[in-house]
């Protein structure tokens, strides 16, 4: 196998450098599709790779390779990567499936339980208020969604900023924010090195639904002082439940990158000035994911050429 098997999971490497920028230097809609695209196509990319390399192993077994007419001895001789990498390549294959399949089904059990208990939740215009005095608002996605609000969340905010909450939370259902961090964290679950990338994205459907509740609002600092006191206020809430992840004041505990947590740096971006979308990060990304899907095509080519030169 050639170069080309190999370089999706060196480019796995660099990506997570890309995260912080997109996140904080282009519009959060954009950013979230960007890095969600990034840690989908690296993630099957890279798991295609460590497929390739294993079939190059596998082949080399006398056993296995009459199965498909092929010269085990041949193989040997025309495959220039190591049987050592073949089997190393094998084991993370399988780690990664294994992963993705856990994660997945996680992950479907959630969003089954989500569209289960939004169902069953008595509503009116997709709000339901809830008789706690903890502080706490977040969505849960069905069909439809629910937006879920406590009553203690509604007495530490004024009417003004109840209207941000609401609009944010429903921004999250309007948007499928939950859709882009399933599919990143898959992407993730197959390559660990994409897991900034991941975390990224909670960050940026925050920002994307803080911009939506400043578009309506027509006031941005009143918007960021909703988000500080809602996050604030929620310091100390409990965990909430698996399918309860989308909330106006992002995953508690879990910054997304070194540096300042999640909250200030939302705060901090709806006191500057919008965000527009960012044509040079944007077109960086586009050749970034084509280089990783061209390489991906040409390693398999290399495998089919091969299969054919060790034919019997």
């Amino acid at each position: 196998m050639r170069i080309a098997v190999y370089l999706p999971l060196l480019l796995s490497l660099f990506a997570p450098l890309g995260a912080r920028p997109l996140s904080d230097r282009c519009h959060p809609r954009l950013a979230t599709w960007l890095l969600t695209a990034v840690c989908v196509v690296l993630g099957a990319a890279s798991t295609v790779s460590l497929g390739l390399l294993a079939i190059t192993g596998l082949i080399r077994i006398p056993a296995l390779a009459g199965l498909g007419h092929w010269s085990a001895h041949a193989a040997q001789h025309k495959d220039p990567a190591e049987l050592s990498v073949a089997l190393i390549a094998g084991l993370l294959l399988g780690a990664a499936v294994v992963t993705a399949a856990r994660m997945l089904w996680r992950r479907a059990r959630s969003l089954a339980a989500a569209v289960l208990e939004a169902a069953c939740m008595p509503t009116q215009d997709g709000l339901v208020v809830v008789d706690d005095e903890v502080p706490d608002a977040f969505a849960i996605p069905g069909l439809p969604g629910r937006v879920v609000v406590s009553t203690g969340m509604l007495r530490t905010l004024d009417v003004s900023e109840r209207d941000i909450l609401l609009a944010h939370e429903r921004a999250h259902l309007s948007g499928h924010h939950y859709a882009f961090v399933a599919l990143a964290q898959l992407g993730a679950a197959a390559n660990p090195f994409l897991r900034p990338l991941a975390a990224a994205v909670t960050y940026t459907i925050e920002r994307w639904a803080d911009e939506k509740a400043a578009a309506g609002t027509g006031d941005r600092r009143r918007v960021a002082r909703a988000v500080g006191r809602a996050a604030l206020a929620a310091h100390r809430a409990p965990a909430r439940p698996a399918w309860a992840s989308l909330g106006i004041i992002g995953r508690r505990g879990a910054s997304p990158l070194a540096g300042a947590g999640p909250v200030p740096r939302r705060v901090a971006a709806l006191l500057a000035p919008p965000l527009r979308h960012h044509p040079a990060l944007a077109s960086a990304t586009a050749v970034f994911l084509a280089v990783a899907a061209m390489s991906t095509v040409d390693a398999v080519g290399d495998l089919h050429v091969l299969l054919e030169a060790v034919g019997t």
